[in-house]
């Protein structure tokens, strides 16, 4: 672990990301998962967000996509807190995004303090200066609040993290409420919605689905869909990026997914006059197919909405998630607050809110 500092007795390391789990280094970085893993089950109260090193670390590895630096705090001979600096690829990007975590039994000790200004240096350095911040937090209710930006949710003002990013004056810009599905959905619910959406969509519009790896015959519309979620995603005040999604970056992505053992189950909705994908949904299956599955993207391109293809997309995926992993019990998603249309749709097959994400700038 390079680049060693020492801040009032407790050492923050850069942590080196290992080629493979086989790596001589890769016990600090599956250390540093379970530390991850443990922090937000705490505050979740719940470990269904929990990721296998092996899992994470292939996404670590994308760095001429997702360039990334990360930090840990020791102390007691142990990793008690984490730092990830991350920023655009983009050339003249002035966006840096922070993650920062402290195990409960270290926070109150300048852990965070420590960890946040490091990499706040660091960005000012390269010039990164307008800093994004995000952060898992309780969603208890009642005291007093602190809202979003974006005029949609709020968070309670006594949760320690809450209070940590409005010290270091960062403002709560938009929440993604975190919501959990039991699964398996009763299948006629399913499939009266399903019928429902697709009589909303008509001839024009109808389901692809695939496992694995994107087909060839898609991969540059999945490339396009890529490149839109990242700026078409609701985002409150953030300063939301335009990512370079190519067919190469499809590939690599599909690839490292499948070398961290997950399964990755696509939905995609062609429109029939133009041989085009106007839409797609994905769920991630962990390696160890028991664990919960991940809602990833689900996006509808602007022009193609008003036809009910987010619901018939989100349920046709799940009807395919029965199908090929029936022993799944539950599904989990981020999505903002202000998207009402999503949420409308998460609620309508069964998922319940559980937590917040807070997304914070200065």
């Amino acid at each position: 672990m390079p680049n060693e500092l020492l801040v009032d007795g407790l050492r923050i390391d850069e942590l080196r990301i290992p080629t493979s789990m086989d790596d001589p280094g890769a016990g600090a970085f599956a250390e540093m998962v379970d530390v991850r893993n443990a922090i937000e089950a705490d505050i979740l109260g719940s470990d269904a967000l929990a990721v296998g090193a092996a899992e994470l670390l292939p996404f670590y590895q994308l760095q001429q996509y997702e360039p990334k630096r990360m930090f840990v705090a020791m102390a007691d001979g142990r990793i008690v807190g984490r730092s990830i600096l991350s920023w655009s690829a983009e050339p003249g990007s002035t966006v840096s995004w922070l993650v920062g975590e402290v195990l409960r039994e270290y926070r109150g000790r300048g852990v965070g303090t420590a960890l946040f200004d490091h990499l706040e240096g660091l960005a000012s350095a390269a010039g990164r200066t307008t800093l994004q911040a995000a952060a898992v937090h309780t969603v208890t209710p009642g005291g007093e609040r602190v809202a979003s930006q974006t005029g949609f949710g709020d968070l309670p003002a006594a949760d320690p993290g809450v209070r940590f990013m409005l010290r270091r004056g960062y403002t709560l810009q938009q929440i993604k409420r975190v919501s959990f599905l039991d699964l398996p959905v009763d299948p006629g619910v399913l499939a009266e919605l399903r019928d429902q959406a697709q009589g909303k969509a008509g001839d024009d519009y109808r389901i692809v689905e695939w496992t694995g790896r994107t087909p060839p015959r898609w991969l540059g519309d999945i490339a396009v869909l890529k490149g839109r979620m990242s700026v078409d995603e609701p985002s409150g005040g953030l300063d939301n990026e335009d990512e370079a999604w190519d067919e190469g970056r499809v590939v690599a992505t599909d690839s490292k997914l499948l070398a961290g053992g997950q399964l990755q189950l696509t939905v995609a909705v062609e429109h029939r006059p133009t041989g085009r994908l106007a839409g797609h949904s994905e769920l991630w299956l962990s390696a160890d197919r028991t664990r919960p599955v991940q809602q990833h993207d689900t996006l509808v391109l602007a022009e193609h909405r008003g036809h009910r293809l987010g619901m018939l997309l989100k349920v046709a995926n799940l009807q395919q998630l029965a199908r090929v992993n029936p022993g799944s019990m539950l599904a989990y998603t981020f999505n903002a607050e202000e998207n009402r249309h999503m949420l409308d749709v998460n609620e309508a097959v069964g998922y319940r809110p559980v937590g917040a994400e807070g997304a914070w700038r200065r």
